[in-house]
This record gives structure tokens, C-alpha cells and sequence, in this order.
């Protein structure tokens, strides 16, 4: 008998290792909905431990799904207490970092700095390598709700982050290789060229710019450790069942593994089940006929893979309630027979 992965997501949200989970796909799937839905069902399963969920999409909907402002540090969400949000736009935290190096140094003409502002322009994915080192320095420097009486910095068990409609978010993770072989060429340089620098009055600008270099490898290779570990971190991929989606989910599943990430479930948003309607429409009968196709292609080309179908509702998804409701169906395949009545309960609220 052929060996077939449950189509539920619960050997992630069970797994008591994970420190990273990554939720993408391309706008308008339902990668907001799914990443919330996500970080409702850890905070529910492991009610002992703190959760935290950050968008890094500068279309922020966190606050939106959760009926609840969210900004750029951490607030608890209403009505669950180990769970936690903030909206943080990574190239933002990439300006304040380039703004607050034209402090340090203010002189144009200095080598340095035309060397690093070079660095950042010729090396693919160095500055999504820098931008989420400092959306990684800004979690570590997370604290708890200014308006609670523990002040103790938290300590999340997994961090998810629903991440931009883009590709190349995580392309930094081929950048090791790239800066070990950088620096190797900048120490073979300094060796013949230090002490005529020294004498040319450069030599701090030298040291300063081998030691941030060597900060950037350390930080993106520990970074890389972790995200290339799938005890540690893992990838959902969110798509529709339709022909653009499959082809992007296909490609952003390729891109993936070449980074040697670890990605091993599908969420198909929007499927409309139309076979159990007692009175279907005309045109939700021939819109689940196409559903249908693209999921038996699916079924095929990711048989090795957790697929998870969900429903579409005739309503958004939000407030904790509703993404209660609705994220049980990660855990527990949604049976249209069954389950109609909680979809019917979702639209009604």
C-alpha cells in the first residue's frame, strides 16, 4: 500500500522542536489567514509556552485578522495570552540601519564606506540578509505589553512569520558561501595591501570594515544553521487550486529546496466543495469542476507532501473566534457533511 502523509498540519503543530515557521505564497491566497491560523493552533495546543507571529509584508493584515492594532512591537492578542504579533517591514529596519551608519560616519569620501555600500550592491541577497538580521536583533530585543507589570524580556518557543508575496525572501540562506569566499579574497588583500594602507592613514577603516564583515558571515551562517535544520524550522507553502498558483507554488517550492530548506506542506485555500451543496449554482459547480482538476494534479506532483484543503467561506476570516473555529481544520480535515454548520457559524458572526 502506498505510503500517503496526512493532509492536516499537525505534525507541525505538534513538533516540540520547531523555532521557525515560514508561511508564503503569493498575495491574496490566504497567507495572512493561514499564518494567524497557525499560531492560534500552537497557542491552543502547548498552552504553557509563548508564541510570537510577525508580518514582514509591508501590506500589513495581522491587525486586520485579528481585529486588534498591531505595530512593531510585540503586543499579546486579546483573548489568548501565550500568543503575541507585530508588524515589521524589513526594509524599513534596513533604512534606519543605513541611516544610523551615515551617523557614525559622516565623510563621503571615506573608503569604507563606498566599499560597503558596494558590498550590498554586487552580492545577491545581502540586503535580505541584513534587513532580517535586524528584524532578528529587534525579536531578540522583544519585551513584554508595556502595560504589564512583567517587565522580563519573553521567551518565544516558535516564532511564524508570514512573509512577503515575493520571491527571493529568503535567498540570503546561499549567502554564506558567498561571504566566506569574500572575506578569504578581503584577508588576501589586507595581508599585501595593511601595511601600505597603515601608512596611508587607513588602517582603522580597514579593521572597521574586516570587522563587520566578519559580523555579517557570523550572524547570516548562524541564521543558516538554523533555518537549513528541519528540526527547527520548516516552510507552508499557501496557494489556490487554479493554474497560476500551482505553476508559483511549484517555483517557490524549487527555490526552497535549493536553499536547502526544509518544506514539506501545502495549504490549498478556497475550495468550494460544491458536491455537497443541495442546490449548487451553476457557476460554483463549474468553478469546483476546475478546483477539482488542479487538485488531482496536485494529489499527483505532491504525494510526499502534507496537503491541506480548506474551505472558502462566503465571509473574511476574523477576530480570535472565528480563526478558532476556522484553524481546526489544519488539525482535522474539513468534511463538508459534517462541518457545513461551523462554516455557516463563521458567516453569520
Amino acid at each position: 500500500m502506498e505510503f500517503e502523509l496526512e493532509p492536516t498540519l499537525e505534525s507541525i503543530i505538534t513538533q516540540d522542536t520547531l523555532k521557525w515557521i515560514f508561511v508564503g505564497g503569493k498575495g491574496g491566497v490566504g497567507k495572512t489567514t493561514t499564518s494567524s491560523s497557525i499560531a492560534v493552533q500552537l497557542a491552543l495546543t502547548h498552552p504553557n509556552d509563548q508564541f510570537l507571529l510577525i508580518s514582514t509584508d509591508p501590506a500589513h493584515n495581522l491587525s486586520d485578522a485579528f481585529c486588534q492594532k498591531f505595530g512593531k512591537d510585540a503586543r499579546k492578542v486579546e483573548g489568548l495570552s501565550n500568543l503575541s504579533c507585530m508588524e515589521i517591514d524589513p526594509e524599513a529596519a534596513m533604512s534606519d540601519l543605513q541611516q544610523q551608519a551615515q551617523q557614525y560616519n559622516n565623510d563621503p569620501n571615506d573608503p569604507l564606506k563606498s566599499m560597503m555600500s558596494d558590498m550590498t550592491g554586487s552580492i545577491p541577497g545581502i540586503d535580505e540578509a541584513l534587513s532580517f538580521m535586524e528584524v532578528l536583533k529587534h525579536i531578540k530585543n522583544q519585551k513584554v505589553d508595556e502595560n504589564d507589570d512583567n517587565k522580563d524580556q519573553i521567551s518565544y518557543k516558535t516564532i511564524i512569520f508570514d512573509t512577503a508575496p515575493t520571491g527571493h525572501t529568503l535567498r540570503f540562506l546561499q549567502l554564506p558561501s558567498t561571504l566566506q569566499k569574500l572575506l578569504g579574497k578581503f584577508q588576501a588583500l589586507s595581508g599585501k595591501f595593511g601595511p601600505m594602507l597603515n601608512m596611508l592613514g587607513g588602517g582603522v577603516n580597514q579593521q572597521d570594515m574586516f570587522e563587520k564583515l566578519n559580523e555579517v558571515q557570523k550572524n547570516v551562517t548562524e541564521v543558516n544553521e538554523q533555518f537549513t535544520n528541519p528540526d527547527l524550522t520548516t516552510f507552508v507553502c499557501v496557494c489556490i487550486s487554479e493554474f497560476l498558483s500551482l505553476y508559483e507554488t511549484e517555483r517557490m517550492i524549487q527555490e526552497l529546496m535549493s536553499y536547502q530548506m526544509d518544506v514539506n506542506s501545502i495549504v490549498v485555500n478556497q475550495l468550494l466543495f460544491a458536491d455537497d451543496d443541495e442546490k449548487p449554482c451553476k457557476r460554483c459547480v463549474s468553478r469546483w469542476k476546475m478546483q477539482k482538476k488542479y487538485l488531482d494534479q496536485m494529489n499527483e506532483l505532491y504525494e510526499d507532501y502534507h496537503l491541506v484543503k480548506m474551505p472558502l467561506l462566503g465571509t473574511e476570516i476574523r477576530g480570535v473566534d472565528n480563526l478558532k473555529r476556522f484553524s481546526q481544520f489544519l488539525l482535522k480535515p474539513y468534511d463538508p457533511k459534517v462541518d457545513g454548520a461551523i462554516v455557516t457559524e463563521i458567516e453569520e458572526k
